[in-house]
């Protein structure tokens, strides 16, 4: 009999009852604080509000240079998100993990009627993002007080709405160098985790360091890498040896950014970010060497252009167009079930 369940939205269900699974997407986040003022020679382009043909190109090179477009939690999103989500549970989609952190402003009563509307499961997180989205406040918390935040938030009810727990700690968010409440926010991360056997995802600094580096403090801390998602591994992680060392460490390994096909990364303009042909090149490299079981895939919409009603791929992408890819590319029906489905069943399974 299948006794393991997690917390949606909705309440608890069954593990066996989510079915294709996207670990980490946003319905809605305040990413504001990441706007990038467009190249002065194309500022002209970027004062409309909107998002249309006439400037969608320059949107999805420059994405975080429309104020419009990092602007992930008003009235256009909530409508392009839920026919976004509609879509994915038409193509087979059965649960989306909402990574939105303290800091970046979740919204538990959409996230209900999302899930209320569409049938998918909808699975919140608690926790911290990166420091430079927290309130004075928030930073001067201790770990005890982190630690008794994430604790009552995934056994007794969120904060802001009491009647729905966390299903998950994270997105943890962590910048480079990681600071000292950063530091705090894992280890409280990993003691939470150890009382419960929670699962955790960590998002890290834009740099290849920075992976490593949260799972020492994490581990020193007491915590479990195989509960443990490390996020945009795509974008922080692109030499194949560092790829396949960080493996060993046994977290799952999380290619978040499929969708992403534009190489300039305006976050950190050193990284070349890599295309959807390259992220199925690195997933082959770990499926090589250790097998497919510590693999997740998704996209981490945040902003308006990726979504379908602005020209976007949607959250049904990998869905439609990369599982394709990836029998053509030689993986099985069941490396694509395990991926898709049972890892992330895995990663979130806690015993009643």
């Amino acid at each position: 009999m299948d006794t393991t369940s997690v917390e949606t939205v909705l309440g608890p269900t069954r593990v066996s009852q989510l079915g294709k699974t996207l670990t980490h997407e946003h319905l809605t986040l305040d990413f504001n604080k990441f706007y990038v003022p467009p190249p002065k020679l194309l500022e002209n382009y970027f004062q409309s509000k909107k998002i249309d043909l006439t400037n969608v190109g320059l949107v999805k090179q420059y994405p975080y240079s429309s104020s419009y477009n990092v602007n992930f939690n008003d009235d256009d999103t909530l409508v392009a998100v839920l026919e976004d989500v509609k879509m994915f549970k038409k193509f087979g989609g059965g649960t989306i993990v909402e990574n939105t952190s303290y800091g970046i402003r979740r919204d538990i009563p959409f996230a209900k009627k999302v899930s209320q509307e569409t049938g998918v499961n909808i699975i919140i997180g608690t926790g911290h993002y990166v420091e430079a989205v927290q309130n004075m406040s928030v930073l001067m918390m201790s770990e005890e007080k982190i630690y008794d935040l994430v604790m009552k938030e995934l056994t007794q009810g969120c904060e802001e709405f009491p009647e729905v727990k966390a299903g998950f700690i994270g997105e943890v968010g962590s910048s480079w160098p990681i600071t000292d409440f950063e530091k705090r926010a894992i280890r409280s991360a990993a003691q939470v985790q150890e009382q419960l056997g929670s699962p955790i995802s960590f998002h890290p600094g834009r740099n290849p360091q920075a992976p490593f580096e949260i799972m020492r403090i994490f581990l020193e801390a007491g915590g479990d890498p195989r509960k443990t998602i490390m996020s945009h591994l795509d974008r922080s992680i692109p030499e194949k040896a560092e790829l396949l060392e960080f493996a060993k460490l046994r977290s799952y390994c999380q290619f978040d950014l499929f969708g992403t096909e534009c190489s300039y990364y305006q976050l950190d303009e050193k990284t070349d970010m890599p295309s959807d042909a390259q992220r199925l090149q690195r997933i082959g490299w770990i499926k090589e060497d250790r097998g497919i079981e510590q693999i997740l895939m998704s996209h981490d919409i945040h902003t308006k252009h990726r979504l379908v009603r602005y020209g976007g791929h949607g959250y049904s992408h990998i869905l439609i167009n990369i599982v394709p890819r990836m029998l053509a590319k030689g993986f099985s029906p069941e490396e694509i079930d395990a991926i898709t489905i049972v890892n992330p069943k895995t990663w979130l399974s806690r015993r009643e």
